[in-house]
């Protein structure tokens, strides 16, 4: 995906699927503030918001190893970026997800909202063009 197009959005997921997502936590503005919603179509959803630790809450939760995220598209206006990707678990796909940051004067993350949901998918050669 264009990291010069969304470079915080392409590298958060980077970080977000590599052995250390902790790393994220480097990369949060001081005043950072996020929401995620986390759905499981069927089974429920979950919603996870707040600050720095309410993150440090939602990374220790995370399963690791077992998801990535496989970005589609990937957009930004001004200092707001935007992401459409797919999550694949074990190598299957699971769900669709947006993702939109906004950045402060570093480049980092002031906001973060993340919805994911497997009631859809995005096939990447629509996507793609």
């Amino acid at each position: 995906m264009d990291a010069k197009t969304a470079p915080a959005l392409v590298r958060w997921f980077e970080i977000m699927d590599s052995e250390a997502p902790d790393g994220i936590l480097d990369r949060l503005a001081e005043d950072f503030q996020f929401a995620i919603v986390f759905s499981m179509g069927d089974a429920g959803s979950s919603d996870f918001a707040g600050g720095r630790a309410a993150m440090e809450g939602y990374l220790a939760q995370r399963e690791r190893g077992t998801r990535a995220h496989r970005l589609l598209a990937v957009s930004a206006a001004g200092d707001t970026e935007f992401a459409l990707g797919e999550v694949i678990r074990l190598g299957q796909w699971e769900a669709s997800f947006v993702a939109s940051a906004l950045l402060d004067g570093q480049g980092r993350v002031r906001r973060l909202i993340i919805g994911r949901a497997p009631g859809v998918a995005f096939p990447p050669a629509a996507v793609h063009g």
